[in-house]
């Protein structure tokens, strides 16, 4: 667990899982056999497992350290959460998580802000944990800050679909007085700031960082694997706005090529960090 450096802030990863998550033709129901094989030799074995169409994700957080402030970025799957859909993330329970805290030698109360880039479980989970049957905040002095549009958007899906992402992740943070409701291009120091990237979900956010002259972002869903820098047209599944997701993901790779702005992903194979490079009529992730 190495802290990268943007001029005088610290950014560390939390690793919560990592591995073969889903075929990359249920992932990105426009990719095909032909238009992939010719990529295969860099896809595999990091982004594509050997051998299979699986595509390998890891499920992690950002700690980025400001000189005011420690900051948590996404909060992964959790603990003993809701997931029908995905068993491997249905009430589960494990340590690793917190155990990633203590190799980067911090304590889950040194977390000064949560950001989510948005609301799907595996961004949020850790959000809250469950205790005596209830669900409390998990950084006890942390203010979560949350996108109002997203947050109106995981309760509509609560209300209308019965996703239980916003009862369990979500509303225990507003009940605790913790939460912060804020607009999506909102600065949260000199430092930091959301940066609106709506279409995997209608406030999804990536988050800027800057300082002394240096700079990198961190992507949240807006992009899920390298491949889509080859094909930024091909959409996950579940993007909420596909023609939004597709639109916001080109202008997203075209702002950030050939620059020196450090990209950190959220679901890249590891180390997940990098910057974009234009590479023909399409792009490229160089790993750093």
């Amino acid at each position: 667990m190495k802290w990268i450096a943007i001029g005088n802030i610290e950014v560390g990863r939390i690793v919560e899982s990592d591995g073969p998550f889903m075929s990359v033709f249920d992932f990105f129901p426009d990719a095909t056999m032909e238009a992939i094989e010719p990529h295969r030799s860099w896809l595999t074995p990091n982004a594509l497992t050997s051998g299979t169409h699986m595509l390998n994700m890891p499920i992690q957080s950002y700690v980025v350290k400001t000189p005011t402030s420690t900051i948590l970025i996404d909060s992964c799957v959790g603990n003993h959460k809701t997931v029908d859909w995905y068993p491997a993330w249905h009430n589960k329970s494990d340590t690793q998580y917190f155990d990633s805290f203590k190799k980067l030698g911090l304590h889950p109360d040194q977390i000064d802000v949560v950001l989510c880039t948005h609301l799907h479980v595996d961004h949020s989970g850790w959000n809250t944990q469950l205790v005596d049957e209830r669900w409390v905040p998990t950084f006890q002095n942390a203010k979560y800050i949350l996108s109002r549009t997203e947050c109106k958007n995981a309760e509509m899906l609560s209300a209308k679909y019965g996703d239980p992402t916003f009862n369990e992740n979500v509303l225990p943070i507003i009940e605790a007085g913790q939460a912060m409701l804020v607009d999506d291009d909102y600065e949260i120091d000199e430092a930091v700031r959301l940066e609106p990237t709506p279409g995997h979900t209608p406030g999804h956010c990536a988050i800027h960082l800057s300082n002394r002259g240096h700079n990198a972002v961190v992507t949240g869903d807006l992009i899920h694997s390298p491949i889509q820098c080859q094909f930024p047209e091909w959409n996950f599944k579940f993007d909420s706005d596909k023609e939004l997701a597709a639109k916001t993901r080109l202008g997203f790779l075209k702002k950030y090529s050939d620059c020196n702005t450090q990209v950190l992903t959220c679901h890249f194979p590891q180390p997940s960090t990098g910057r974009i490079i234009t590479s023909k009529d399409a792009f490229h992730f160089e790993y750093t």
